[in-house]
């Protein structure tokens, strides 16, 4: 059971309250904001709680043991605040979440009820929605190796080993024509690379009004001389001719890309071999070889 300061358990058994809730949001790239619904600024902890932001809590759930609790809280896109943008790029995704219990008149008597972070947000034109998880929703996050056919490593870390600084694994481009989406679009400067070569690749953009952010690249085709790149997401602002980039080779996780595109089966870091569901359900019949829990591949 948690324990109430004895100063803050008098003002809740207060008949006159004068209680507010306050929100601290710590993105991951180190900004941090302070919201409240109460009418007035509140300031404590070195952060400032914004007043009149139009963000409130729903219903907010919590389980026992180690179930996962969670809520929502909905708010206003303001320019001095949140906006748009900084939802869509991805800002406040994972962002850690401080919900407390405050007398407004003095902020030195509260009470933390809840700490967790920022899961799915989504957007309209003019307002947000957040989902509130608690800490618990960590333990459902994989930890450590996993057995699988594809490759657990990402290119060019340490584990894979490919130099992506070599020739031909990184090229800059430029959008030509804009395509019936934020995501899609033709582009010049990568005319000398085979269709596919960047699909599953990094993409950055670096001019532009979407300058500086990043994407998978989702699809790459190169035929007769037309380039075309899509990407996996829309981007926050429309595309335009002459928006520069750059963008890195991709790689499917398979055995065969990791030895015919980049010679790197040395570094493979999957199991290619393994069995996969229909060959664990299936049933052994005469003819299929010994099934005596030896190699397959003998």
């Amino acid at each position: 059971m948690r324990a109430v300061p004895e100063g803050f358990a008098a003002r809740l058994a207060s008949e006159t309250t004068t209680l507010a809730h306050c929100w601290r949001l710590a993105r991951a790239d180190g900004v941090v904001l302070g919201f409240t619904d109460h009418d007035r600024d509140i300031a404590f902890g070195d952060v400032v709680y914004a007043a009149a932001t139009g963000l409130e809590a729903a219903e907010r759930t919590a389980e026992l043991g180690f179930a996962i609790g969670g809520g929502e809280a909905a708010g206003v896109l303001t320019s001095a605040a949140i906006t748009g943008d900084d939802i869509m790029a991805g800002r406040y995704d994972g962002a850690r979440v401080e919900i407390w219990l405050v007398d407004w008149r003095e902020p030195q008597h509260r009470l933390l009820l809840d700490v967790g972070g920022i899961g799915e947000v989504s957007r309209s034109d003019h307002a947000f929605t957040a989902e509130l998880r608690s800490v618990m929703h960590r333990l459902d996050e994989t930890r450590g190796g996993v057995y699988r056919a594809a490759c657990a490593a990402d290119l060019g870390d340490a584990r894979c080993g490919v130099d992506l600084d070599r020739p031909g694994m990184r090229a800059a481009g430029t959008v030509a024509e804009p395509g019936d989406s934020r995501s899609s679009f033709r582009c010049d400067g990568l005319a000398g690379y085979a269709s596919g070569w960047f699909t599953h690749g990094r993409f950055v953009w670096t001019s532009g009004a979407n300058a500086g952010a990043v994407f998978a690249v989702k699809q790459h085709h190169a035929l007769a001389g037309v380039v075309a790149l899509m990407l996996w997401g829309e981007t926050v602002q429309p595309v335009a001719a002459g928006d520069a980039f750059t963008v890195t080779a991709g790689c499917d996780r398979s055995l065969e890309s990791c030895r015919d595109r980049f010679a790197n089966v040395a570094n493979f870091r999957g199991f290619p071999h393994m069995p996969g569901n229909d060959f664990a359900i299936g049933r052994g019949a005469s003819g299929r070889g010994a099934m005596d829990g030896g190699s397959m591949f003998r």
